[in-house]
């Protein structure tokens, strides 16, 4: 009996926004391991040339190229570039987001709410546009939003950061009916608590942590790496017939 060959990428290219560290990190890397070329890319072009040289390193092939998606003009520049280098895009898995205000909703700054707009849906957006139209040319592909568990259940003094991920999830229906017909899907990824440094707040704080644990059935926190299957899995034919779902990866949070 031969193995599956379901969750191979041979022969595709896949950008992952956010890819420097955390989630994103381990999303490039596994992708490439199963065969992806895979675009490297946050804002800061240094980081995304360690996480780029790894995979390489690995015996895997990647590229490295900034990006940040708060900036319209960047998310023009980084298509052209990959239509330019690439002509095709298979993978978009949009992870690059923000979260620079923890506080009480009345609270709420305007330029940190104006910035996780800007991020985490107007960025969001505007790279499946451009991914779509390049998969679109190509006859398909399979976009994946990174949202989280806020997005269905709010982070207390994460206001705003859980008012854009639930338009995340919006957006990935709205993007999975509507591009359907071109052969692209679209899914979203809901992460739980992940010990990453974008969540070090909850993480380190051991009171904080403490009080998560309790609400997650495996009592745990989350590596990386273990975000990066579904991911795979979503990315891959494995997940042909899979378009407009929220997949939890929450240790049970939301059950």
């Amino acid at each position: 009996m031969s193995k599956t060959h379901l969750f191979d990428l041979d022969g595709k290219i896949a950008f992952v926004s956010g890819a420097s560290r955390g989630i994103g990190e381990a999303i490039a890397k596994l992708l490439a391991q199963q065969g992806a070329h895979v675009i490297v890319s946050s804002r800061k072009i240094d980081d995304c040339q360690k996480v780029a040289d790894a995979i390489i390193a690995d015996g895997g092939k990647a590229t490295a190229v900034a990006c940040h998606i708060g900036e319209m003009e960047q998310i023009s520049n980084v298509f052209a570039q990959i239509k330019e280098q690439f002509g095709r895009l298979d993978v978009l898995v949009n992870n690059a987001a923000t979260n620079p205000q923890f506080c009480n909703v009345l609270d709420t700054d305007l330029s940190a709410f104006q910035k996780t707009v800007d991020v985490n849906i107007r960025g969001y957006y505007f790279m499946s546009i451009e991914g779509g139209k390049l998969m679109r040319e190509n006859g398909g592909g399979s976009i994946i939003n990174v949202a989280s568990i806020n997005g269905v259940s709010p982070g207390e003094m994460q206001g705003i950061y859980s008012v854009t991920k639930a338009a995340v999830i919006s957006m990935t229906k709205v993007f999975a009916k509507e591009c359907a017909q071109f052969g692209i899907r679209c899914n979203a990824l809901l992460p739980g608590l992940t010990d990453t440094k974008f969540a070090s707040a909850l993480v380190k704080n051991d009171a904080i942590l403490k009080l998560a644990l309790q609400r997650i059935p495996l009592k745990r926190v989350a590596a990386p790496s273990e975000m990066a299957g579904t991911v795979l899995y979503l990315a891959s034919d494995a997940s042909s017939y899979t378009t407009g779902v929220a997949l939890n990866v929450d240790g049970g949070f939301l059950s």
